[in-house]
């Protein structure tokens, strides 16, 4: 059980009957402009999403704040001011630098 209640979301992304591939592209797409700090709640149906999203997270250097409770499978993620950016078309890949 979390110790921290999870704090509101400033953003939802509705990924409800997407796989993860799909949920990243769209949860990738509606963060893009989104400062740091921002809380954002992902509603994910996928039974691989508990595993996928903190390992999204640990990749991109946002934090995983854990799922929220209720009555729909929701997570919290955190954005960070020195996440990793992702590919626009694969985020589930850091962007390279040159």
């Amino acid at each position: 059980m979390n110790a921290h209640p999870v704090p509101a979301a400033d953003i939802t992304v509705d990924g409800t009957g997407l796989l993860c591939v799909t949920l990243l592209l769209r949860l990738r797409k509606q963060i893009d402009a989104a400062p740091p700090g921002t809380v954002v709640h992902v509603v994910a149906t996928d039974p691989a999403a508990p595993l996928d999203l903190p390992a999204w997270c640990h990749m991109t250097g946002h934090d995983y704040l854990g799922p929220v409770p209720g009555e729909r499978p929701v997570y919290a993620i955190r954005l960070t001011a020195d996440a990793r950016p992702t590919r626009p078309d694969a985020p589930w890949h850091i962007e390279p630098t040159d």
